[in-house]
C-alpha cells in the first residue's frame, strides 16, 4: 500500500452548511463562530438581550395593571396601588403591556430566526471568492455569422467578469 496524498487536501477544511446551521440552533451565534463571522455574536446577544428586558419590562407591568383590576373587579381594596386611575384606564393600561409583551416574544423569535439564516446563508457563502479584483468590463466583439447568405458580420457587446 502506497503513502500516496489523497487528491483532497487534508489541510483544507471542509465548511459543512448544515453543522453552522445546526450550532446555531441550538446555541445562537454558535453558527456564526463556526462561519468565523465573530462580529456578528454580539450583535445576535445584543438584539436577543433586548428583546428579554422589554418581554420582562411589558410582562412586569402587564402583571401589575391586571391585578389591580383584578381587584377592583373583586371589591379587594386592601393594597390599592392606583387609586387614581380608573377602571377602564387600568383596562387599557393591562391590555396595552400584554400587548407589547407578546410582540416582544414575535420580536424575540424573528431574532432568533434570523440568527439561524444567517449562520446558514453565511456558510453557503464560505468558500465565495472575493478577491480584490471584481472588475465589469463592457468590450465590444465582432462575431462573423456564417448562418446567413451571403456572410457578414455581427456587432456584439460582451460583459467579462
Amino acid at each position: 500500500m502506497s503513502n500516496a496524498q489523497s487528491p483532497v487536501d487534508s489541510t483544507k477544511r471542509v465548511h459543512s452548511v448544515r453543522k453552522a446551521t445546526i450550532l446555531s440552533t441550538i446555541l445562537p451565534g454558535a453558527g456564526q463562530v463556526y462561519n468565523r463571522k465573530y462580529w456578528k455574536v454580539p450583535l445576535v446577544y445584543a438584539a436577543l438581550g433586548a428583546t428579554a428586558y422589554y418581554i420582562n419590562y411589558n410582562n412586569k407591568n402587564y402583571k401589575q395593571y391586571n391585578d389591580a383590576l383584578i381587584r377592583r373587579y373583586d371589591s379587594d381594596n386592601t393594597n390599592e396601588l392606583f387609586t387614581e386611575i380608573s377602571n377602564d384606564n387600568l383596562r387599557i393600561l393591562s391590555d396595552g403591556y400584554r400587548r407589547n409583551r407578546d410582540l416582544s416574544f414575535a420580536a424575540a423569535t424573528i431574532v432568533y430566526v434570523l440568527n439561524i439564516i444567517d449562520a446558514h446563508v453565511d456558510a453557503h457563502l464560505y468558500t465565495f471568492n472575493v478577491s480584490d479584483d471584481l472588475t465589469l468590463k463592457v468590450e465590444p466583439a465582432f462575431v462573423p455569422s456564417f448562418a446567413n447568405r451571403p456572410p457578414h458580420s455581427e456587432l456584439k457587446f460582451t460583459l467579462k467578469f
